[in-house]
């Protein structure tokens, strides 16, 4: 398929996309888009309702069961039948994909205290978090600062702690590393400390705005053996005790006990009976919750609102042009583990039918704002925190910035990191897209001022813990963020991409409001400190 071929003339986009070209300005309305297509979906848009996606909201919460909804557990499992057993009575062809992984995580609430001088102890989830695939441990001895950046740099991501040998030069072993967040993934840092002979880590984060909360995140895969957290910026800033590299003169406790071994865990895969098979549009949401909490919010919201969509599209009897594929994802909070078997285990001529794919992860966060992925890498160039949009995706970007302002709402940009399940679509050439609310980057003034809310707070203050329940998921938000997929759905279920296919408009995809860090990205699955 040629779809990858980037247009040279604003003509050839709007003849062969069949869409707005979005220009640096907000994007003006136009037959094709705002009379044909807002026409046709609108009927469609009323049939998907927060009513229904709550049904589906109430039942993870249900399957919780006060607990969490993490792949590999029986509540996973029963998430699976309850998708699998809805789409079955919709009439869809339902497939239910086993691949194993290894199961990491907390036994026991992870420790970390300051035993002299000034004893403090902190708490587990709010001020500090063990890392995915961390060693176990308990170790009491002295702090020592491996060449923290304070005040924090002013680029995000530039600190280069602990990401090079040379900065354990000197370092004392059996000391526990202090090291904070930027430039290299946290198992580099954590690999380098343990090569240095560290009994233990703790990576603090960096310190700008949005980039000062707990760091839920990954070592990526076995192979750590000593135990490692993540922290806010306030804790590692106490912990210091003003030095920024050397000892802290701080003695320290660190616990951490986690379960490591091999497990089972599912995808669910349902497709439309009609539609081109050559011409395919997958459309996902991860279904598995992180331990701390049942996930509601992260991600109960993208599953259900996929889940209500898929419903109300069968219940409308359509015949899709292209075949509807709605896929949930397990092992997200893992490191996208199943959207990333699932890709690798398609052959390439299969990978050819998938005109593209559509992600939703987090489309209820209770201080929301509505961000469309950059896939045009306009607003985030491709770098550190930004991946290159596959040709299309730039297109797909356009369509839902296009039906925000027909319907007189504004949306804003966030990089298209790769850092959810629609990662490895592009990683191997498929054009993606979709939507997001934020999770713990920090409400800008600006987008308070558009979006409501309160600036300077957390997009999602329960992201990654146990409050992420029905409660924290914000209605107003998710039906807006609901409409905006159902229309897309449709839109993209009626186009035959083999003759027509994604090309990206030749100017730059623009929000309506633009500028700002594009909300908090997920690092519960963030390999590195961007």
């Amino acid at each position: 398929m040629q779809r990858r071929m980037r247009i040279v003339s604003i003509g050839a986009a709007v003849a062969a996309s069949g869409m707005l070209v979005a220009t640096g300005i907000a994007p003006q309305a136009t037959a094709a888009n705002d009379t044909s297509e807002m026409m046709v979906t609108k009927g469609f848009r009323k049939a998907v309702t927060t009513a229904g996606i709550n049904e589906h909201l109430q039942a993870l919460q249900t399957i919780a069961g006060g607990s969490n909804r993490v792949s590999g557990t029986p509540r996973y499992d029963a998430s699976v039948d309850y998708v699998k057993g809805r789409m079955q009575a919709a009439g869809y062809q339902v497939t239910v994909q086993p691949f194993q992984f290894v199961y990491n995580a907390d036994v026991a609430p992870a420790v970390l205290q300051r035993i002299s001088p000034n004893p403090a102890a902190w708490t587990d989830g709010p001020d500090f978090a063990s890392m995915t695939y961390s060693g176990n441990g308990d170790v009491t001895a002295s702090l020592y600062a491996v060449n923290l950046t304070i005040p924090p740099p002013a680029t995000p991501g530039a600190s280069p702690s602990g990401c090079a040998a040379a900065d354990f030069s000197g370092f004392p072993a059996g000391s526990i590393a202090l090291i904070q967040r930027g430039t290299c993934d946290f198992r580099v840092k954590a690999l380098n400390a343990q090569a240095a002979g560290a009994a233990g880590v703790v990576i603090m984060n960096e310190g700008q705005p949005g980039r000062t909360g707990v760091l839920s995140g990954t070592l990526s895969s076995p192979g750590v053996t000593i135990p490692v957290v993540g922290a806010t910026f306030a804790v590692g800033d106490s912990l210091r005790n003003g030095v920024t590299n050397g000892s802290t003169n701080s003695v320290v406790r660190l616990k951490v006990e986690r379960v490591n071994e091999p497990r089972t865990t599912y995808n669910v895969i349902a497709e439309t009976p009609g539609g081109d098979p050559n011409n395919v549009v997958v459309v996902g949401a991860h279904l598995d919750s992180v331990p701390r909490g049942p996930g509601i919010n992260d991600n109960g919201s993208g599953s259900a609102a996929i889940l209500e969509v898929a419903e109300a599209y069968a219940a409308q009897e359509r015949t899709p042009t292209s075949k509807l594929r709605f896929a949930w994802w397990g092992a997200e909070e893992f490191g996208l583990l199943g959207s990333n078997y699932y890709v690798a285990n398609l052959s390439q001529a299969d990978r050819d039918k998938i005109a593209l794919n559509l992600n939703f992860d987090m489309v209820g966060s209770p201080n929301y704002v509505r961000f469309v992925y950059d896939g045009d890498n306009s607003a985030f160039p491709v770098g550190p925190g930004a991946a290159l949009g596959p040709e299309g995706s730039g297109a797909i970007e356009a369509t839902f910035h296009d039906y925000f302002d027909a319907v007189g709402l504004q949306s804003s940009e966030t990089p298209f990191s790769g850092r959810s399940d629609y990662g490895p679509f592009i990683a191997v050439g498929i054009p993606a897209g979709g939507l997001f609310t934020g999770a713990e980057g920090v409400k800008t003034a600006a987008e308070a001022a558009v979006y409501g809310g309160t600036a300077g707070e957390s997009y999602d203050k329960c992201y990654h813990l146990f409050c992420d329940g029905f409660t924290n998921v914000n209605q107003k938000g998710l039906d807006e963020m609901s409409d905006a997929i159902a229309h897309t759905v449709l839109v993209y279920s009626r186009r035959d991409f083999v003759k027509s296919p994604l090309l990206d408009p030749v100017q730059p995809v623009t929000a309506s409001l633009s500028g700002g860090e594009g909300g908090g990205l997920h690092e519960e699955h963030e390999l590195d400190a961007s």
